[in-house]
């Protein structure tokens, strides 16, 4: 008996040993299991089997129409390429992802496809495990090959976006047929497992058998809620629920996906667009001009009842709406000549006498959140991720006293901003001759063009140039279609051109794609500016490194301070609330997400 004991007890003893040499040595990869969720930071919001999502109603009801409009036209049902204009709605609505967001949390993603997610705390590898139930819209189940091969073409021929960050996985392994993992290279970035948790996942049935590099107009298909219906190229896209869709039922579905058809109409410019939703042909319209949002009492089926208008909070950052300085052209290199230009908008003048006063100006990068630095003195733990790259922060930025320069009518500030901007420009080698803005050597006028594509746009322009006129400046605005203004956008070829890059409180990889220096020189990118500093790539990857909160924040102001400095963008304003206009036989949850209203949560009112 007592040697029976002593066996067993060395063999557990033995496996105890086992076990803790493991641990010792792969720490991480011994304590991992799966998860229904991921946090960037902090634990997930919601418990396991959560009912809905906190901003949806699952007692929403199902069917009716909506109908919804863009700008434009399309000529490609393929959202995943650079060539060509995707159809509205497509990515939304046909394809899905591994994991989704829930938009009431910054940095927690739930389980869709994936049952479930596991990774180390190092993250240097995620493992995804796929539902038995879900399937493609055709009724082929999902399987770990269908990822593998959206995984591999992406990667080679997605956009700009997708190429970059698939190629941070060093190996892939299918462990059976509805389980794949992922390792990583850089186990620096903590957001992998994120990234590729959203990697839309394609039937290799299909797909294999098209040129995917090609635009195309054939239906797609997905795994997702609804498929195409209808397709009259350039005019109109309608989708219809999927009677059979798989994910119906899950918890972070309900209360989602109400419509049964959804059409989505196509205008070539803004007033048809508005016009069209006051005469009952589209169900939703966000107003952005306040002269619009102002007026909007006075449209008549508001005044019957017909039309609700209503304003909804954003509880999410501002964001960046600006004029991009394309720094890839000579005129623009100089950060004294961005700033001198973006001291002379008079934003005051614009908002009072344009605008009715109702918009914010934009100060930075994340305004109206904690991760902005518009307020926030640079502190010791910021000095210390920023490292050397402190000294390209300018003093106000730095002291978190910076404000965009303010002007008043009949106040000597006016004159002293002009002063200024003229100063700037004669430091770097430009002075007034005859009346022209001239470059000292060569008797070049300085002189560029604004490329726009909306007469939205010529309002506030029209009164800048006016400015730029007063000091010799030339200036002149090019309106192109939208189809041409996409491609020019795509591949840089302005001068400067609007744009607005959207903020998160969780922002990560996508930081790269719109600051980081190779992000400069890939055609797609939204680095329009054509930024390329060791500064700003040093602390996006502080950003994606980071582990505890403080450092995640510090990180992400210290981007807000280096952008600002950089003067890269003449930032614009933006709104207090979400302004929207909508049809009274629709209808929203009584709760909105941090990020405001979200269409898909929206159902018939009666």
């Amino acid at each position: 008996m007592k040697s029976i004991y002593s066996k067993k007890y060395s063999h557990t003893r033995k496996k105890l040993i086992i076990f803790l040499i493991l641990v010792l040595l792969y720490p991480n990869t011994a304590l991992s299991e799966p998860s229904y969720g991921i946090s960037m930071i902090g634990e997930l919001g919601l418990k396991e089997n959560f009912e809905h999502l906190p901003y949806s109603d699952p007692m929403a009801k199902k069917g009716g129409q909506l109908k919804l409009s863009t700008l434009g036209t399309y000529d490609s049902t393929n959202p995943f390429i650079i060539r060509g204009r995707s159809a509205y709605g497509i990515k939304d609505y046909v394809f899905e992802t591994l994991l989704t967001r829930n938009y009431d949390e910054p940095f927690s993603l739930y389980g869709l496809i994936a049952e479930s997610i596991e990774t180390p705390a190092d993250r240097s590898w995620v493992e995804y495990k796929i539902r038995n139930e879900a399937k493609f819209s055709n009724g082929v189940d999902i399987t770990a090959n269908d990822v593998m091969y959206s995984y591999d073409l992406l990667k080679e021929n997605g956009r700009p976006n997708h190429r970059a960050y698939y190629s941070k996985v060093k190996k892939v392994d299918i462990v059976d047929n509805k389980t794949i993992r992922f390792y990583f290279n850089d186990i620096s970035d903590r957001e992998l497992p994120l990234i590729l948790s959203l990697m839309p996942i394609l039937p290799q049935h299909i797909y294999s058998k098209q040129d995917f590099t090609k635009t195309t107009l054939a239906i797609p298909i997905g795994s997702g809620p609804y498929v195409v219906d209808n397709l009259n190229q350039g005019k109109n896209i309608t989708y219809k629920l999927n009677t059979n869709y798989w994910g119906k039922n899950l918890g972070i579905n309900k209360g989602l996906y109400n419509f049964e058809i959804i059409s989505v109409d196509y205008y070539l410019d803004e007033n048809s667009r508005y016009e069209a939703f006051k005469s009952g042909l589209s169900d939703l319209y966000q107003i952005w001009d306040p002269a619009r949002w102002i007026n909007a009492s006075n449209i008549k089926n508001v005044k019957n009842g017909k039309i609700l208008l209503k304003e909804i909070n954003k509880n999410t950052p501002a964001g960046m709406l600006g004029m991009a300085f394309n720094t890839r052209r000579e005129i623009f290199m100089d950060n004294n000549i961005r700033r001198a230009l973006i001291n002379l908008f008079d934003f005051n003048w614009l908002n009072k006498n344009l605008y009715y006063g109702l918009y914010n100006r934009t100060n930075g990068y994340y305004d109206n959140s904690y991760l902005s630095s518009i307020g926030n003195p640079i502190n010791n733990n910021e000095r210390r991720l920023l490292k050397s790259f402190v000294i390209e922060i300018n003093d106000a930025v730095k002291d978190g006293t910076f404000v965009l320069t303010k002007t008043n009518k009949n106040n000597d500030k006016n004159r002293e901003r002009f002063l200024q901007s003229l100063k700037m420009f004669k430091d770097s080698g430009y002075n007034i001759e005859n009346g022209i803005m001239v470059n000292y050597k060569t008797k070049e006028p300085f002189s560029f063009e604004i490329l726009i594509n909306s007469k939205r746009q010529e309002r506030y322009l029209l009164s800048f140039i006016k400015t730029l006129e007063s000091i010799g400046i030339t200036a002149k605005l090019r309106l192109v279609d939208s189809t041409q203004y996409q491609k020019r956008k795509q591949t840089f070829d302005f001068d400067m051109i609007e744009h607005f890059w959207y903020a998160s409180l969780s922002p990560g990889n996508e930081q790269k794609f719109y600051w980081g220096s190779q992000a400069a020189t890939e055609e797609g990118s939204r680095n329009y500016p054509g930024i390329n500093s060791k500064a700003i790539d040093h602390i996006i990857s502080n950003i994606i490194s980071s582990e505890k909160s403080d450092d995640f924040v510090d990180s992400v102001r210290s981007l807000d301070r280096l952008l600002i400095s950089g003067n890269y963008v003449l930032p614009l304003f933006n709104w207090p609330t979400q302004w929207v206009a909508h049809n009274i036989n629709i209808t929203h949850p009584e709760k909105h997400s941090l990020d405001g209203y979200k269409i898909h949560t929206w159902h018939i009112a009666n």
